[in-house]
Order: structure tokens, then C-alpha cells, then sequence
């Protein structure tokens, strides 16, 4: 599981977005600059964030974050940048929640301005667990906190995704139901059988990923329940934090009506992701964290519905990762900064951990 080079996040020139943000926020509001225009270097691997203020007598908002989709020609991770979704759904869970949720103020569907649709918000100041060196590694705010701090932190983001699920109506989220046959839990996994598809089109296709495609069917759930609004990235590092409490959920891109424990699996795969990584390194990471028995148990607390068939979930998470992952190798590729092995399976970096998962011996 040695890490990669860090793959490029954008092939767009910060400066040329700086100019033309200012000049599309002058046709929304008269007289107003956008100033001190930043593009983080912890930007996402997906869609892109810019920072600026707006210099104005009476702006509607003085610190803005703007989320910009994918530009279509740089080997996107994911083939659909849907903003109108994305902004749909934060409105949704503000007016329907207690989940801090970054006020939205505007949304651009036309892609001629920045050269893809996008949508602004209010920037919420903090600080978010790092995922470039992992949180799980020492050297940052996190990994130096008290066992007593990280257990608030954890048990406020379980939080959240007890009142994401309890608190929007299904209705109110249909538009982020997906398309096909069958229940909420069937449209989901088809949706990543056919991204899974699109990803290798013309490409290696992974042996391993298929095989947990096909254990899947082998664990799939009796029940799997009601859907309900998933958050879809549901993980610490796409949270802002004021001391160890949450002050901003971010990246609702993978939002979708599914089953409540597509959003556990996934959160605590993705800490396990780093925590694997930084043990195979030599190094102790962060064991007591975010460990699947405390998830479930707080979850249930929260709720009381008793998350189940979570091996099933759990790989679902992984696999859904592998994919992703797979497509940020071959775009590493494209831009010639790995070249591409006979098996395509090592180029997931949890390949292991994924092999294990579909062998059961994973939580052994």
C-alpha cells in the first residue's frame, strides 16, 4: 500500500479563473470584486473549490467559497458534475435539518463563465481532518488531540448522520432517487456497475473489483430497509471543525436515496482506508478511532435502528472506493505520472484490504 505521487487536481490556471470570477460576480451584483481569490491546495481530486471575498458596500456574503464542476477535458473521476443537484440538495437538508450546512447564495448552470457550471457559498472558517498526509499519520491537529477529544469529535459527526437520516423526509429528496429497477439498494449498486463500466471502457478491466461485485450478490441483505437521504461522501475529512465540534458538512456530489448504512459502510471504510495505509507504513495510526463496533452502537443510540448486514455495507464501501480509485490511477496515467502495471488490480491502493473483504477475512 505504498502511496502514489499526489495526482493533479485541475488543469485550469488560477489567475484566468481569478479574472473571470470577477467578471461574472459584476453581473450579479453591480460594483462588486472578487478579491484574494485563492484555489486551495488541498483541493479535491473531483469537483473544484475557490476562495475569495467580495468587495462591495452590502455584499450578501463577505466569504465565499465557490464549487466548480470537473472541466469535461481533463479526464474527469467522474462523468456526470451535476451542480443543480448539489445545490438542490444543500438547500434540502438546511431547510430540513439541524446540520450546519454552508449557506448557498448562487448558482450557475451556464459553463461559459468559469468553463463549467458552478455555485457559491458562504466559506466557513475552521479546520477539516487532513487526508494529504492522513490525519491517521502524527504531525497534525488531530492525531495530537486527546483520546477524550477525538471521541467528541466522533460522537458529534455520528450526529449528523443521525439527524441527515431522521430528519429529511423521503419526499423531499426524491429528486436524488436514481434511475433503474428495483428497491433503493438495487438503483445504487447498478449505478456503480455502470460507473465501474465507464472506467474501464477501452481499459484493463479489474478482476478484483468484479469478484466484489459478485460477493456482493452472495451477501446481499434480506431487508435492506427504507431509503433515506444519504450523504454519499460521508467522512470527518469533508467536515469543517471549530475545536472538536462540527460547524460545516461539505461535498454532497455522491448524494442519494439509498439505505442508512450506505453512509455507515462508507464512513467507516474511509477511516479504515487511512488507518490501513499508516499501519502497512510502520506506523500506529489511530486505532480507538472511528472503530466500526462504537459507529454502530452511537448510530443506534442516536436512532434506534440497529445497523445491519454490515460486512455487505462495508465492502459495498470499499468497492465503491476501488472504483474510485481505479479511475484517478488511469487519469494519473493519462497525464503520464504512473504508467500502468500488467495487473490493473495493484493499482488500488486497498487492494488488499478489498481482497480480504471479499475473502471474509477482513474483520476477523
Amino acid at each position: 500500500m505504498a502511496p502514489r505521487p499526489r495526482p493533479r487536481t485541475s488543469t485550469r490556471d488560477p489567475q484566468e479563473l481569478a479574472d473571470r470570477l470577477s467578471a461574472w460576480l459584476g453581473t450579479r451584483l453591480p460594483g462588486a470584486k472578487a478579491v484574494e481569490v485563492t484555489v486551495p491546495t488541498s483541493n479535491g481530486l473531483s469537483s473544484e473549490t475557490l476562495l475569495f471575498d467580495i468587495e462591495h458596500p452590502e455584499p450578501p456574503l463577505r466569504s465565499c467559497a465557490l464549487r466548480l464542476a470537473a472541466d469535461p477535458s481533463a479526464y474527469t473521476v467522474f462523468p456526470v458534475y451535476d451542480m443543480v443537484r448539489q445545490y438542490r440538495t444543500m438547500l434540502t437538508v438546511a431547510r430540513c435539518t439541524d446540520l450546519p450546512v454552508p449557506r448557498v447564495q448562487w448558482l450557475e448552470e451556464d459553463p461559459g463563465p468559469l468553463g463549467a457550471p458552478f455555485f457559491v457559498m458562504e466559506r466557513v472558517r475552521g479546520r477539516v481532518p487532513p487526508d494529504v498526509m492522513p490525519y491517521t499519520y502524527e504531525g497534525n491537529w488531530l492525531h495530537a488531540a486527546s483520546d477524550a477529544e477525538r471521541e467528541h469529535l466522533e460522537a458529534a459527526t455520528i450526529g449528523l448522520l443521525a439527524q441527515l437520516h431522521d430528519q429529511v423526509p423521503t419526499s423531499e429528496a426524491a429528486f436524488l432517487e436514481l434511475p433503474g429497477e428495483g428497491d433503493a439498494l438495487r438503483r445504487h449498486v447498478t449505478a456503480q456497475r455502470a460507473y465501474y463500466d465507464w472506467v474501464v471502457d477501452g481499459l484493463a478491466r479489474s478482476p478484483l473489483i468484479e469478484q466484489a461485485f459478485d460477493r456482493l450478490e452472495e451477501l446481499w441483505p434480506t431487508d435492506p430497509g427504507p431509503p433515506v437521504l444519504n450523504w454519499g461522501d460521508a467522512r470527518i475529512g469533508n467536515v469543517i471543525y471549530d475545536g472538536f465540534d462540527p460547524v460545516a458538512v461539505l461535498d454532497w456530489e455522491m448524494a442519494a436515496l439509498a439505505p442508512r448504512e450506505v453512509d455507515l459502510g462508507w464512513t467507516v471504510y474511509l477511516h479504515r482506508f487511512f488507518q490501513d495505509l499508516t499501519t502497512a507504513l510502520g506506523g500506529p495510526g489511530l486505532p480507538d478511532f472511528l472503530r466500526r463496533d462504537r459507529i454502530e452502537a452511537r448510530y443506534a443510540e442516536l436512532t434506534g435502528h440497529t445497523p445491519h448486514d454490515m460486512d455487505f455495507f462495508t465492502l459495498y464501501a470499499a468497492l465503491r472506493h476501488a472504483i474510485v480509485m481505479l479511475r484517478i490511477a488511469y487519469r494519473q496515467a493519462h497525464f503520464g505520472e504512473v504508467a500502468v502495471p500488467a495487473n490493473p488490480d495493484t493499482l488500488i491502493l486497498h487492494h488488499d484490504s478489498l481482497r480480504a473483504m471479499v475473502q471474509g477475512s477482513y474483520w476477523d
